[in-house]
């Protein structure tokens, strides 16, 4: 179990859990996946915790670390498998209030969950939601690459779990790298951000409202994370970035 975690942050009440499960059948078309785990004072905060396929490994590492009745809130950044697609294991293994989109309540009873008085429901402005004596903030993300698209801010480590927004498209599963130099990394971020990404005006609106907090780390759910100075210079890169329909005619 050691092998499939690295700790983030931690001090003497809270500690922030990065892993990397993926689904090992399909290892031919392999996309490194991240799931994330806040620990503060006994409870838990679970951060897009992946597909049906990883479940039992995850809820294995998961309890390494929180007892799972001990799990307050699960968080789903968006809809896509990658990132739901366990959310009714999840709801029969905890009593857990469920985070999400106001988009994307409707589609629960396809992933086979209909307890909809356990959801916590995200307007599109998002929210701050008292965690322990701190606060987890839900920034808007919309279209970056969902059009219900939250990210996770934690204020007492200073990270930022962005899903998909800094996703990096590598080929290493180990569970936890740091992005290095850059500049050599930007060749990992284009080919996905180009695609998957609204449009450059978006990426803007998301590196204003991430640049009025304090942030220390920058933890997507694919590929490695931004620290120190790699924090300021990924925002930096994004907020020049053309994407999506700034390539429309491209596309049509």
């Amino acid at each position: 179990m050691d092998n499939n975690y690295k700790i983030l942050y931690e001090d003497a009440e809270q500690k922030c859990i990065m892993f990397s499960f993926d689904d090992e059948s399909h290892e031919d078309s392999f996309l490194s996946v991240n799931q994330y785990l806040i620990v503060k004072n006994g409870a838990g905060l679970l951060i897009d915790p992946g597909s049906e396929a990883i479940f039992n490994e995850l809820y294995d590492a998961v309890s390494e670390h929180v007892e799972i009745q001990n799990i307050e809130y699960i968080f789903f950044s968006h809809q896509d498998p990658d990132v739901s697609g366990s959310i009714a294991q999840w709801s029969v293994s905890t009593k857990a209030k469920i985070i999400m989109s106001s988009l994307w309540v409707r589609f629960m009873s396809h992933y086979g969950f209909s307890e909809m008085n356990r959801v916590i429901i995200l307007e599109d402005k998002g929210k701050k939601l008292e965690f322990g004596d701190d606060f987890i903030e839900f920034i808007p993300a919309h279209f970056l690459h969902s059009p219900g698209n939250f990210s996770l801010y934690d204020e007492k480590s200073k990270i930022l779990f962005s899903g998909d927004i800094g996703a990096a498209i590598v080929s290493s599963p180990e569970p936890y790298k740091k992005v290095g130099n850059f500049d050599k990394h930007k060749e990992y971020l284009l080919a996905f951000h180009k695609r998957y990404m609204g449009s450059n005006k978006l990426c803007q609106a998301w590196v204003s409202r991430v640049k009025k907090i304090d942030v220390s780390i920058i933890a997507p759910q694919h590929g490695f994370v931004f620290e120190n100075e790699n924090v300021h210079l990924f925002l930096e890169w994004l907020n020049d970035l053309e994407c999506g329909s700034d390539f429309i005619d491209e596309l049509y």
